[in-house]
């Protein structure tokens, strides 16, 4: 081993040890829910899970990923054009479609993967990229894969988006990329005005709702739901490990022709082995209970008013935003990352996050509701709240 380059990389680590912004890993002792057994803590409650619908520990949930572990087994132990596919496969697909309002589906086995996969294949040398300035990680790198030339316009603002549009009429194919829900911000991007433009300049949308899905529109379908725009975007991908049983697992829904043609060329599909069946499973039942009760929809909306109001009652200051994520701006890193450990020590986990994930002197504390959660527990959390805001000098 080099030695000198693993003492620079522990130099580093050290370093942001020193800054108070190094991060670091809780362990659970208890499946994901609103209270939880983390090892040293003792019972928490949990804040910053994307376990939207509380479905990570339903009991259909995990009895259907029971069931397709021992039906299937562990896995194929190959990728699915050369081995063959499991059924389970074709059974989730077909649901998350019909779900999403779209022609066809495929999954795979991350949504980072879906949008690294997916855009490359979409467009190339001579086409363009329209995206978001706050687009997820997992876009940017989508689109720096790809050989199109990219076009960056303002968080949200039509004008702008509008404006690169005219700016790139003999490109060849112009596709405009968002987030559905923003993850750092807890708001939604204006997908009705999006898809108009689209249409009035023949360009193509495709958006990552993966913190919509199952948390936005009624039924649930997203941010496309919401807006009443179901069926009118290009391309959806999501994920299935958050609002959808929350274990892992990505997809795309599309036409039939996208699918295809992802099914052909694209990478992580045709280079990693298909999703685990019993995750596969899992997903395909959480779909299933969240059709067959939408109420959970509801209950997490209420969950997240209450929340964001009795937040601001003890004197914080959420941004405003119609999605089940509320962030709490607290300036730097290391003080969001003091102040998370603090409510932890009160029993509450909430992550604080700063630099790189958000700009400098943004850092903040993103609460996230989840219908799992009784009024008793946020009634208990925002006590905790109260307690550490004071302490840290915040209210």
């Amino acid at each position: 081993m080099n030695q000198e380059y693993h003492q620079s990389l522990e130099n580093s680590i050290r370093e942001m040890e020193s800054k108070g912004t190094l991060k670091r890993l809780r362990y659970l002792q208890s499946p994901m829910d609103a209270r939880v057994r983390m090892e040293g803590k003792g019972e928490i409650i949990i804040l910053s899970s994307n376990n939207y619908l509380g479905l990570s520990n339903h009991p259909q949930v995990i009895q259907a990923g029971r069931e397709a572990l021992q039906h299937y087994g562990a896995g194929t132990a190959s990728v699915r054009f050369i081995c063959g596919t499991f059924s389970i496969h074709r059974e989730l697909e077909q649901k998350l479609a019909s779900f999403m309002g779209s022609e066809a589906a495929l999954s795979y086995v991350s949504c980072w993967n879906a949008n690294t996969g997916a855009i490359p294949v979409l467009v190339g040398e001579g086409d363009v990229i329209i995206s978001d300035e706050l687009n997820h990680a997992s876009i940017i790198d989508g689109v720096r894969l790809s050989r199109a030339r990219r076009l960056i316009y303002k968080h949200a603002d039509m004008e702008e988006l509008e404006e690169r549009l005219k700016s790139c009429q003999d490109a060849g194919t112009r596709l405009i990329v968002t987030d559905g829900v923003f993850s750092m911000e807890g708001d939604l991007a204006p997908l009705q005005r999006i898809v108009e433009l689209a249409r009035a300049y023949d360009a193509v949308t495709l958006v990552d709702d993966s913190h919509g899905t199952g948390v936005m529109g009624r039924g649930g379908r997203g941010v496309a739901e919401h807006f009443g725009v179901l069926g009118q975007v290009d391309v959806i991908t999501g994920t299935l490990g958050k609002a959808l049983g929350g274990a892992a697992g990505g997809f795309v829904a599309s036409s039939s022709q996208v699918i295809e043609l992802l099914t052909q060329s694209s990478r992580p599909q045709i280079f990693s082995n298909a999703l685990p069946a019993t995750i596969a499973a899992s997903a395909l039942k959480a779909v299933e209970v969240l059709e067959g009760n939408s109420s959970l929809v509801k209950k997490l909306h209420d969950n997240a008013e209450y929340l964001r109001a009795g937040l601001r009652e003890r004197g914080f200051h959420p941004l405003d935003a119609p999605s089940a994520i509320i962030p709490i701006l607290v300036g730097e890193t290391s003080f969001a990352i003091r102040m998370s450990e603090k409510l932890l020590d009160e029993g509450i986990f909430v992550t604080g996050f700063g630099y790189p994930v958000v700009p400098e002197g943004k850092a903040r504390l993103r609460v996230q509701s989840s219908a799992a959660l009784e009024r008793a527990d946020i009634d208990q959390a925002l006590e905790a709240f109260s307690k550490v805001g004071t302490e840290v000098g915040l209210l």
